[in-house]
């Protein structure tokens, strides 16, 4: 298997979008990149790029941003694991799940897009569904708000207050994922029934 992992931050490219719940997947990115000591530069996939080891002498790890809008996501993924000679199977899509609620993380690999759009994209474009998802909870709206409006608002000054938290969580989730498998991630990071 390769060492080398693809990890996707899904969201909307622009200031405008920087802080929406569609947007967490960015803000993890961007987390994971600081704690790499890596910065983002533009690459030709339409994507903001940025590499680095976790770690002395880990995995290396290809991290984007694209700069697409969310249901054009597919796009750059694909052409990032072809540029990087990444497979599906070491490529993680993280991104806003209102079926999760705020402040929660779920791992998995395969299976539904849950009506999430870049998901589908990524899906369509890689020709499987069979890559990991890091699942960072944003609820779903209040009483029939619609959810399409939800996601593309900022989080509450509520949430803002346990949002450092929560994107500092699932860039640990998506640490342990690559370090140490899925079951062990799983564990650790869903909570006990």
């Amino acid at each position: 298997m390769s060492s080398t992992w693809l990890v996707v931050g899904l969201g909307n490219p622009g200031p405008d979008y920087s802080r929406n719940r569609h947007n967490i997947g960015h803000m993890v990115v961007e987390e994971l990149a600081r704690r790499m000591g890596v910065t983002f530069r533009t690459h030709k996939s339409r994507a903001l790029v940025a590499e680095g080891r976790l770690g002395i002498g880990g995995p290396k790890l290809v991290l984007a941003k694209p700069l697409t809008f969310m249901n054009l996501s597919g796009g750059p993924a694909a052409a990032l694991g072809k540029f990087f000679d990444i497979p599906a199977a070491n490529t993680i899509a993280i991104h806003d799940e209102i079926d999760i609620d705020f402040n929660t993380i779920r791992l998995k690999v395969g299976g539904g897009e849950g009506g999430h759009n870049g998901l589908r994209d990524i899906s369509r474009t890689l020709g499987t569904k069979d890559y990991y998802r890091v699942r960072v909870g944003v609820g779903r709206p209040p009483g029939r708000a619609d959810a399409a409006s939800h996601v593309l608002k900022d989080f509450t000054s509520v949430e803002r207050r346990e949002l450092p938290l929560l994107i500092d969580e699932a860039a640990d989730a998506t640490e342990l994922l690559i370090t140490a498998g899925l079951i062990d991630a799983q564990q650790k990071f869903h909570p006990a029934k």
